[in-house]
């Protein structure tokens, strides 16, 4: 093995510690986590006429995946699940590089 190889893996392994000790600082920040069915648009006249057992339409299908956002920006997909009685989402999708690029930005 040539020193050039295995300088980069020493360089590569010092990168991974490095990312790992700045995600543990991290660790303990609190996010908002929101899961989004859908939407809609109203205007403020049919928003204020809304009643009891009122249906608004989303602009999403009932099998269609949910949108997990991390501070209003979309990270992964979903189904909605229940467990114990509580609402929950399964993960089936998370976001890649490629996704980002094309942006992300949802809120």
């Amino acid at each position: 093995m040539s020193d050039e190889i295995q300088g980069t893996g020493v360089a590569s392994v010092a990168t991974q510690d490095l990312a790992k000790s700045a995600l543990a600082v991290l660790s303990n920040v609190e996010m908002e986590i929101r899961v989004e069915l859908g939407r809609a648009k109203l205007t403020v006249k049919s928003l204020l006429a809304l009643a009891s057992g009122d249906v608004i339409e989303l602009d999403r299908a009932a099998n269609a995946p949910v949108d997990v956002l991390v501070n209003g920006t979309l990270v992964a997909k979903g189904e909605v699940v229940v467990v114990d009685d509580e609402f929950g989402v399964r993960i089936t999708e998370v976001m890649g590089k490629e996704f980002e690029e094309t942006g992300a930005q949802r809120g």
